[in-house]
């Protein structure tokens, strides 16, 4: 899955963050999506994340938006 991959590359997370972060990339992805999309969106997920964005209806509404914007 890519948000995994793209947390174990960010650091370390603990059990807890990693389901909320897979929570929020199972709401977001949409069928149809290709690979790269898909590393896109976890890398969004997880950069608003680690910025400080730790309420899981902010974090999923922040994520659907490119990174800057």
């Amino acid at each position: 899955m890519a948000i995994r991959r793209r947390a174990k590359e960010a650091g370390i997370f603990d059990p807890s963050e990693l389901a909320l972060l897979g929570r929020i990339f199972e709401q977001l992805k949409l069928e149809g999506y290709s690979v790269g999309q898909n590393e896109a969106l976890a890398s969004r997920i997880i950069a608003n994340y680690m910025a400080g964005v730790v309420d899981e209806a902010e974090l999923a509404s922040l994520s659907k938006q490119p990174l800057g914007r």
